[in-house]
Parts: structure tokens; C-alpha cells; sequence
């Protein structure tokens, strides 16, 4: 079991779609290096004002396989 996520046929057609598709592929470039703009500490201001939306429980999950 390697941990990647097995996708669906349609996801595989879907991303093949994406990859090939020119308009999308300008997006996802905007979209990274707009992504990218940001300092650290803006990144440390994103994270103050998003700590109370996400949970801080953690989950349990026993694991047999150690690998990191």
C-alpha cells in the first residue's frame, strides 16, 4: 500500500482534459504564482485568523504500518 489515492476513470479523464486544455493551464499558473506572492508573515496571519474554523482535535487512527 503506497498511500496515494486511487482515482476514478472520470478523474483520470477529467485532469487528462485539464492538462491539455491551454485556458486552464493559464489559471492553474496564475493561481501559483499568485500562491507564491505572499510573505511569511502573511502566511502566520492566515493561520491566526483561520484557527478557530478548523478543528484542533486530532483524530485516532492506529496504523500498522510505520513508514513515514
Amino acid at each position: 500500500m503506497s498511500g496515494s489515492m486511487i482515482l476514478s476513470e472520470a478523474e483520470k479523464t477529467e485532469m487528462l482534459q485539464d492538462a491539455t486544455n491551454v485556458s486552464r493551464g493559464i489559471a492553474f499558473e496564475a493561481a501559483r504564482r499568485r500562491s507564491q506572492e505572499g510573505s511569511l508573515d502573511d502566511y502566520i496571519d492566515f493561520l491566526s485568523q483561520n484557527m478557530g474554523v478548523v478543528a484542533s482535535d486530532p483524530l485516532k487512527r492506529i496504523t500498522l504500518n510505520f513508514r513515514l
